[in-house]
């Protein structure tokens, strides 16, 4: 007779018998469990092959069809996030655990979990017949439900539930079926064939569930007590012991007693089992269960250091990382279930030091965004991100997921044209056609370009003529004074003369993504959207002597064991001569000195430092875009509404104080909130000089230069 038949006879026959004593009913419990036991027992004496001479019943075809081995894969690892200095910024995960070896593991963590679990762990095989039948007669006789389950047979069970990747392969996993415990059974023998009984504790360990988001042993440590596997004492090894049986039950913060009680059953267990003295188990008792909870939230909204766009920004750079996955939803996966170490090139003082500044400035609900971004020249490394909207959905209190400091592709934000900062690309095309510096022009209050003056990189024509006026001054300029006071008549026959192309072309090298649509005169204006961290990267290039580098938020990615996935190595190229770089610095030096725009609102440093400023003509945004040889700050505030889109700043408060009209400009708004961050950061820079400007300038070096004020330091206070 097949088993499944042999089971259910049995079943009918203790059912259909009337019992009404409390010993009959334990009498008929004890005859269910033996049965169960003798069905179990049998499993695994009888070899697999004795299952096809029985009938093809549903049981033991299930069993037949099961694979043989249990796949050895990695539990899901925590992803860890580390700033440039090697700290913690952020984790990324689907379960919160990294894995330990057993010699990193506390004996009395061992001893608490053997104790309660499976005692005769390393004396008997894959099933534990006197467990079983001890489990057997405590259920059949007593109260509380005992388990007879192996450690080995729950370690299989937690690999299968964690390995489904369907709803159905979880409920096969947990099932309450004699199938799934045969099954369990099968594997668990094949398993304890091929693993010592150290590899199986320690990867049971290291898989269990300890409540609260904490899978593994290491993260619990750190979750429930703020110490490290290897720290654990006797009291707080037998908590976590504990609660492996249902970590939700016995939760010491929603259920402190309940955890207590659990605790000392541990506790008295060891000590019945001579682990544990009968004195230190009582003394342990009686004290408190002596919490000392650290959380570690996943995902960038918690990061440390204010960083958590900044670690956005690494989380979506990681997403189009091809060393980690074929498709998106692949990385995705390998972010949170990988085990990685991400070493991010963030600046932990930086990222405070523009966070402060940023959010000192604008408020989260302002109808306006401040954000700013840091890039290291000659290397793209990114060294902070910041805004002053928070991470959130809350949009009322003025949080958003839209990283408003980086490009599209990194957050979602289309950008906010950056008006006079594109003069950059104005002057950096000129002067490679071989436009000098001395170039004169009169620059009148207002000046139409005719239309089909300027041609299209695509070989078209820009027909409609160009009206441009003045914000600033007027007058006779050459490039010096032209580009330190921002005259956009000056720009507009530079540009007419340099060639629009050219000028498009430029700025294209330097990494601003051109459409087609802004091919227009008015293009050395700044028609283009982009982000704080485009217009740094552009403006690193003549901090840097003319290289272009492709900002990079991320040094190096490595795997679970510590070894290389990848390394970023900078990726630049040469755009602008070393001459050239240096007689654009020469020439933006001067709004950081007295009688520039820049000088004039505070933001004089007292190392060497270069800056242009930017405003568009709608007084949607404002710009600042300084540097020093060793850094560069693009700071912007722009008008948005709650959904991020551009609106005037004009009448828009910034931190309860109104704009005015004549308030909007780059060096009056952007500029103080660029200083705060950088005045902070000075002290930490080497006041490296820029080069000289090339001596066949016309005009010889910059004719109205003057020795670099020094500027005294601003104090250097803790960083929030």
């Amino acid at each position: 007779m097949p088993w499944e038949d042999v089971a259910d006879s049995v079943r009918r026959s203790v059912e259909t018998v009337e019992v009404p004593t409390r010993r009959a009913e334990a009498l008929v419990g004890l005859v269910r469990w033996s049965v169960l036991a003798g069905l179990l027992v049998a499993a695994m004496l009888v070899p697999a092959a004795a299952f096809a001479g029985v009938t093809m019943s549903r049981l033991t075809q299930a069993i037949i069809d099961l694979p043989a081995d249990l796949a050895d894969d990695p539990a899901a690892q925590t992803t860890r996030v580390l700033s440039a200095n090697g700290k913690k910024m952020a984790y990324f995960y689907r379960e919160n655990r990294q894995d330990v070896p057993l010699a990193q593991i506390s004996s009395t963590m061992q001893q608490a979990i053997l104790a309660i679990e499976d005692n005769r762990f390393y004396s008997h095989g894959a099933l534990d017949l006197q467990g079983t039948v001890r489990a057997v007669i405590n259920n059949a006789t007593s109260g509380p439900t005992q388990g007879g389950s192996s450690i080995t047979q729950q370690l299989v069970k937690l690999t299968l539930v964690q390995q489904a990747r369907t709803q159905e392969e979880i409920e096969a996993a947990t099932e309450p079926s004699l199938t799934r415990k045969l099954r369990e059974l099968k594997l668990a023998t094949q398993y304890e064939r091929e693993h010592s009984k150290d590899e199986i504790l320690e990867r049971y360990l290291n898989i269990a569930y300890y409540g609260d988001g904490a899978y593994g042993i290491d993260a619990a440590a750190r979750h429930w007590f703020s110490t490290s596997a290897a720290e654990l004492t006797t009291k707080q090894a037998a908590l976590l012991a504990g609660l492996v049986k249902n970590p939700s039950y016995y939760d010491p913060k929603r259920s402190p007693e309940r955890a207590t009680q659990r605790r000392n059953t541990v506790l008295a267990v060891m000590a019945e089992q001579g682990k544990l003295s009968s004195a230190d188990a009582q003394r342990l008792m009686a004290e408190p269960l002596g919490l000392k909870v650290t959380a570690f939230a996943a995902g960038c909204a918690s990061a440390t250091d204010n960083a958590a766009f900044a670690c956005d920004y690494v989380r979506r750079f990681l997403l189009q990382e091809p060393a980690l996955g074929q498709t998106v939803a692949e990385r995705a996966a390998v972010l949170e279930r990988g085990g990685l170490t991400i070493e991010s090139t963030i600046d932990p003082l930086m990222q405070r030091a523009i966070h402060a500044a940023v959010t000192s400035t604008v408020a989260p609900t302002d109808r306006a965004i401040g954000a700013q971004a840091l890039v290291e020249p000659g290397t793209g490394k990114v060294r902070g991100v910041a805004q002053s909207r928070p991470m959130g959905r809350e949009v009322d209190a003025g949080q958003s997921y839209i990283n408003f400091a980086v490009p599209t592709a990194f957050g979602d934000s289309a950008g906010f044209q950056a008006g006079s900062t594109f003069k950059l690309f104005t002057t950096a095309a000129a002067l490679k056609k071989g436009i000098k510096v001395n170039k004169t022009y009169n620059a009148p209050k207002r000046l139409t370009i005719p239309g089909r003056t300027f041609r299209t990189c695509t070989g078209g024509v820009v027909v409609d003529p160009w009206p441009v006026s003045n914000s600033t001054v007027s007058g006779k300029m050459n490039m010096y004074t032209g580009l330190r006071k921002s005259v956009n008549t000056y720009y507009a026959q530079l540009e007419r003369d340099t060639g629009l192309c050219d000028v498009i072309e430029t700025a294209q090298s330097m990494g601003v993504v051109v459409p087609d649509r802004d091919q227009v005169g008015p293009f050395t204006l700044g028609v283009t959207d982009v982000s704080p961290l485009t217009m740094a990267a552009a403006y690193a290039v003549p901090a840097s002597g003319g290289i272009y580098c492709r900002p990079l938020p991320v040094d190096r990615i490595l795997d679970m064991k510590g070894q290389v996935v990848k390394t970023y190595t900078k990726q630049c190229r040469r755009v602008l001569p070393p001459k050239i770089a240096a007689q654009i610095n020469d020439i933006l030096e001067g709004l950081q000195r007295p009688g520039g725009f820049g000088y004039a609102n505070g933001t004089g440093l007292s190392i060497p430092s270069a800056a242009k400023t930017g405003t568009t003509n709608s007084n949607r945004a404002v710009w600042y875009v300084g540097y020093t040889p060793r850094l560069v700050a693009a700071s912007m505030i722009a008008g948005a509404d709650d959904q991020g889109r551009p609106r005037s700043l004009a009448g828009a408060t910034l931190r309860d104080t109104p704009i005015s009209f004549s308030q909007v400009g780059g060096s009056s708004l952007a500029g103080p909130m660029w200083k705060k961050a950088m005045g902070a950061i000075e002290p930490h820079l080497p006041p490296t000089d820029f080069a000289p400007p090339p001596e066949d300038n016309p005009d010889g070096k910059n004719p109205t230069a003057s020795p670099t004020p020094v500027v005294p330091a601003t104090p250097v206070a803790p960083l929030p």
